[in-house]
């Protein structure tokens, strides 16, 4: 599956080292793979010991059959999930989000700077704003609904965090 920047690879395949691998090149280390058994994942042959996660560094082949790419990052479901939402789109727009790209995140979703605004005054909500999120919606502290402002998000204040995701090791 692929959609747009993000590439879902259904499988990560073991294979004997026989058979037409032989002499093949490891995408991970650039070491001929002379192993026994090797993986091949995105077009490209691994090392079992080099196919890994950028963040976690799971071995995917032992890990999953299941790896992600994005951003220059392979990743492990969990990871993935994590960085970039179940889907790797906004939750508001519905729109691919660039993995170089500032997020903000309320209850798990992900979503583009400028789609981070509140569903009755359409103001854009930044870092240390107060909202609430309700039913899957977003308020500014002064547009609740049902009762006036507060900052309260399950009964707590909730101060807004935007989210980088520029780099391996910011990321992770």
């Amino acid at each position: 599956m692929v959609n747009s920047r993000v590439e879902a690879v259904p499988a990560v395949a073991v294979m004997s080292s026989g058979g037409g691998t032989v002499g093949k090149s490891c995408a991970g280390c650039g070491s001929r793979i002379d192993d026994r058994f090797l993986l091949f994942s995105m077009e490209r042959y691994w090392h079992t010991r080099c196919l890994k996660c950028s963040c976690c560094h799971a071995q995917l082949g032992e890990y999953s059959s299941t790896c992600y790419s994005k951003g220059g990052m392979i990743l492990c479901k969990n990871d993935y999930i994590r960085l970039f939402g179940h889907s790797g789109a906004c939750s508001a727009c519905g729109q691919s989000i660039p993995a170089s790209e500032m997020v903000m995140r309320a209850q798990g979703n992900v979503y583009h700077l400028k789609c981070f605004t509140c569903a009755t005054c359409r103001n854009r909500l930044v870092p240390g704003d107060r909202f609430h999120y309700i039913n899957g919606t977003i308020f500014c502290e002064h547009d609740r609904p049902g009762g006036g402002g507060g900052g309260l998000h399950s009964g707590h204040p909730t101060p807004l965090q935007a989210n980088s995701m520029m780099s391996d090791q910011k990321v992770c």
